[in-house]
């Protein structure tokens, strides 16, 4: 990555005004789904399959959208508005983002701003992070906590090269379900190195940060290290945001009715190396070009390949074949001898009707055509497959909003030979939590009844196959295929059968701009005969947030 920063970095001075992006949020980021449904047309501002969206797109596409009355029709709709305003004030210029009372009179003269500059060649926005919580677990005798404080930072220079910086500083006591995950694969899901806090906590520490700079008008560039979201449902089967940040060097096109992405990351290929050596890296190319059919519907395609110069099989070669954005990458595997891990698939949405949008995803990993025709399971048929539907003010009723999906994944999907090539970044999956080998349905039911109140409902059943000690039936993503149970007679949900029930509500109320108290109620089922995965949960939380979105453990 080293030789790739020094030439995108020169380049970026010849750049246009530009915008850092708005951080994944799923609430945040289901706003702005939502109001594309209601308008019924696809947008070609935002191309909602790539995320995070740009925060100058954002304001763009919600200024379109607010010339139909009917979109920000109800009060809670109209204080969405207003938030996305107040929140991206640099680019909407919001009034009502002005504060009548600022605190010392220099702090929060703006309601989204702890403190900010705003001059033409300089801008910035500093706010502080946190985030409290405190409940009962069932299963845990102590209170379960999240106890995080942070700040983040945002900012242009010269309105061409923008900055973004996250810091936060992390204890919490997880529940049950979530630190017997910890104990099992020793790393804390999404984050990266950790301690242990107060013999049963865990304590880490999390940074995230880029540069952002436009090349021309449709294209732009950011390097740095952060979190991607690819697709349109609850879950994405082709590159989620799971696993912890990364290093990454990402650059778009959008233009006309075609959005392209091309983005290199860098991630760590184990997390257990031993004494204080580095942690073995791989790299992942990834590229995804979408193009918006008629004013309903949109098509993309991907191909991504995992690929490490530390595998022995590559002889210690960084293969810089994979650098190219627009080359297919099965043609380098095959030119090269390559046994690299390339992943390919295609994604959909329809917006059928105002109210209505059906969205897909279909990823191959491996797979012989003659092999699936047979019907025999051969363990090589690798691949997954996403579908759902979201209904916008469903029956009528303003601002609610039910959502239904489908995920299912072949066992063996995402693995290779070896952790160099497993679809995996500190031994945490790339796309579903799960991993491989299960069948999960989720719905999600969203109302928000007051401008300042959101309740969201949601249910999840997925069956999955565990494995005993010493057994691979496909479900662990880390293990290598190579040690697989069997060639034929494979099937989703093979080896020791895990059922999980979720029920998850949560209450959440804005007190001021970005601040909000949340109450949650969770109750977990899973069966299985592996006594490690047969327990019940019922967990009840209290919490404040700041400037963060929620923290969520949906597997």
């Amino acid at each position: 990555m080293r030789y790739l920063i020094v030439p995108f970095f020169f380049i970026g001075v010849l750049a246009k005004g530009q915008s850092t992006n708005a951080p994944l949020n799923s609430d945040y980021y289901y706003w702005l789904d939502r109001y594309e449904i209601k308008s019924g047309k696809i947008s070609s501002q935002l191309f909602t399959t790539i995320k995070p969206y740009k925060r100058d797109a954002i304001i763009r596409y919600v200024d379109t959208l607010n010339t139909d009355a009917e979109i920000f029709a109800s009060r809670s709709d109209q204080f969405n508005l207003q938030f996305f305003r107040n929140d991206s004030w640099e680019w909407s210029r919001a009034e009502t983002n002005t504060s009548k009372k600022p605190v010392l009179k220099h702090l929060y003269k703006k309601k989204s701003d702890f403190a900010y500059v705003d001059m033409p060649e300089f801008d910035i926005h500093v706010n502080p992070v946190l985030y409290l919580s405190a409940g009962k677990d069932n299963n845990r005798d102590e209170l379960i906590t999240i106890n995080t404080r942070g700040v983040e930072i945002r900012g242009m220079v010269d309105r061409k090269i923008g900055f973004y910086t996250y810091v936060g500083e992390n204890q919490a006591v997880l529940p049950q379900y979530v630190a017997d995950e910890v104990t099992r694969n020793r790393v804390v899901p999404h984050e990266g190195f950790w301690k242990t806090f107060k013999n049963t906590g865990v304590d880490f520490f999390e940074a995230r940060a880029y540069i952002d700079f436009n090349l021309t008008k449709h294209v732009y560039m950011q390097f740095g290290n952060d979190r991607t979201f690819i697709g349109n449902g609850y879950r994405s089967l082709i590159f989620s945001d799971y696993s912890p940040p990364n290093l990454f060097l990402r650059s778009n096109v959008k233009v006309w009715k075609i959005n392209y992405l091309f983005q290199l990351n860098r991630m760590a290929a184990d997390a257990r190396t031993p004494g204080n050596k580095r942690y073995p890296e791989k790299f992942l190319a990834f590229h995804h070009a979408s193009v918006n059919i008629g004013k309903k519907l949109n098509v993309g395609l991907f191909e991504s390949v995992v690929f490490s110069p530390k595998d022995s099989v590559n002889n210690n070669t960084f293969d810089f074949s994979y650098l190219n954005p627009v080359i297919f990458y099965r043609a380098i595997e095959q030119q090269f001898g390559s046994s690299d891990n390339a992943i390919l698939g295609a994604d959909i949405k329809w917006n059928a009707f105002k109210k209505v949008s059906f969205y897909g995803q279909l990823v191959l990993d491996e797979f012989l055509l003659k092999e699936i025709t047979a019907g025999n399971g051969w363990w090589a048929n690798k691949y997954a497959i996403q579908g759902g539907v979201k209904y916008i003010d469903a029956f009528g009723v303003s601002n609610l909003d039910i959502q239904a999906e489908i995920n299912r994944v072949r066992p063996y999907t995402y693995s290779h030979y070896s952790q160099y090539g497993s679809y995996s970044n500190y031994r945490q999956a790339l796309a579903h939590p799960l991993g491989a080998n299960f069948n999960e349905v989720l719905g999600i039911v969203r109302y928000q009844p007051l401008p300042r109140l959101n309740c969201t409902l949601k249910a999840f059943y997925a069956k999955t196959g565990r494995d005993n000690a010493n057994e691979n039936w496909g479900s662990n993503i880390l293990l290598g295929y190579q040690a697989r149970q069997q060639e034929y007679g494979n099937e989703i949900g093979q080896g020791i059968s895990n059922s999980i029930v979720t029920i998850d509500f949560n209450a959440s109320y804005m007190l001021k701009h970005n601040l909000f108290i949340e109450v949650r109620q969770l109750v977990r089922q899973s069966k299985s005969d592996l006594a490690t995965y047969n327990y019940n949960t019922t967990l009840s939380s209290l919490a404040l947030r700041w400037n963060i979105p929620q923290r969520l453990y949906d597997f």
